[in-house]
C-alpha cells in the first residue's frame, strides 16, 4: 500500500504572526501619535525618575539596553517582552527613515502623576506609554526599576 505524503507546509502558527504584525503596527502608530502630540511638560507634573539609555539589537533577536554612560548592560530583553522590543525597534526604524544614526540616546521619564513617556530626542518622537495599557507600561517601568537596582 502506497501512501501519498502531504506537501510540506510551514508549521509556524498563523495567530503568532498576526499578533506580531499587530504589535509592530501598534508600535509604529504609537510613535506617529506621539510625534504629533504637544510636548508640554510644564503643564504636567514634576519628573520623579528618568532613564537615558541606548538600545541595540543583538544577533539572537534580543535587545540590549544600556544606561547612557554605563559600561555594562542594564537589561537584556528577550522572549516575552514583545511590546518593549517592538516599540524600541519602531523608534530605531524611525531614525533610519529620517536618515539618523544611533548617536543620541532615548529618554524614559516617569512623572509624579504616574505617567511614563518614552522620548527620542533625535527625531522629536514621544510615546505616552499609558495609551498602550498598564501591562505594557509596566514593561518600561521595569527599566526604571533596573536602573535603581543597578550597582
Amino acid at each position: 500500500m502506497h501512501m501519498a505524503s502531504a506537501p510540506y507546509r510551514d508549521t509556524f502558527p498563523r495567530p503568532v504572526l498576526i499578533g506580531a504584525a499587530a504589535l509592530i503596527l501598534l508600535s509604529i502608530a504609537g510613535a506617529g501619535i506621539g510625534r504629533q502630540m504637544p510636548h508640554d511638560d510644564a503643564a504636567g507634573s514634576a519628573i520623579t525618575a528618568q532613564l537615558v539609555f541606548r538600545a541595540a539589537d543583538r544577533a539572537d533577536g534580543a535587545v540590549v539596553v544600556t544606561a547612557d554612560g554605563a559600561d555594562r548592560p542594564l537589561r537584556v530583553i528577550t522572549g516575552q517582552a514583545g511590546f518593549l522590543r517592538g516599540t524600541l525597534r519602531a523608534l530605531v526604524r524611525g531614525r533610519r527613515m529620517d536618515g539618523m544614526g544611533a548617536a543620541e540616546p532615548f529618554r524614559l521619564t516617569e512623572y509624579a502623576d504616574g505617567r511614563l513617556t518614552l522620548d527620542d530626542p533625535a527625531t522629536g518622537d514621544r510615546i505616552e506609554l499609558e495609551a498602550f495599557g498598564k501591562d505594557n507600561e509596566k514593561t518600561f517601568a521595569r527599566l526604571l526599576a533596573a536602573r535603581e537596582d543597578a550597582p
